[in-house]
């Protein structure tokens, strides 16, 4: 089933921040800090693409045209279910109480079925008729990432400061020799 996924608020920080970039990069200068900050949230991006999981403690919103059997939802870890809601046949939209399902969030990805002797309500026949707004992420702080990504992201956040004015293609496409491997550690789910 395909689903819509809308990030409703963003993390507060970066999984590295500047002062550890600059040192990691030995960059003295403070004139390209945006630019740096830019990098690290490229990097940042590429990591959560690649490991297809959000870092750090982030809100997004799941849309689907239906209930499934189990609600799978994308972006481990997951930390909290806020809401579900649903527009039902009469077209009114309701707010599924939470003794109405349960959350499994100890499994990668986290899912959502309905609780013992519940089922789920009937829905509109519409897109997006079912929407989930959840919580996932590590936490909210930087050392709540694992080091290896934050290692990775350090690399490739440096290959994208020395490589911006590249004369080549080769150079601007490829990724530094160890990102990737750094990245596979904490990376769920099968091929791109």
């Amino acid at each position: 089933m395909k689903y819509g996924l809308v990030l409703v608020e963003p993390p507060v920080s970066e999984p590295v921040t500047l002062a550890q970039q600059k040192v990691h990069a030995r960059i003295a200068r403070d004139d390209e800090d945006s630019l740096v900050n830019g990098y690290l949230r490229a990097a940042r991006l590429y990591a959560e693409t690649f490991q297809r999981r959000q870092l750090l403690t982030a809100t997004w919103r799941l849309t689907l045209d239906a209930f499934p059997a189990c609600i799978t939802l994308p972006l481990p870890p997951l930390q909290t279910v806020d809401s579900i809601t649903y527009v039902d046949a009469d077209g009114a939209t309701q707010t599924l109480a939470p003794a109405a399902y349960l959350v499994d969030s100890s499994r990668e990805p986290g899912r959502i079925v309905p609780a013992y002797g519940q089922c789920w309500p009937r829905t509109r026949c519409q897109p997006n008729a079912v929407s989930v707004t959840f919580t996932a992420g590590y936490g909210a702080l930087p050392t709540d990432v694992p080091e290896t990504t934050r290692q990775a992201i350090k690399l490739l956040a440096g290959h994208y400061y020395e490589n911006r004015e590249s004369a080549t293609a080769q150079s601007l496409s490829d990724i530094p020799l160890g990102v990737e491997s750094l990245l596979s550690v904490e990376r769920w789910g099968g091929a791109l």
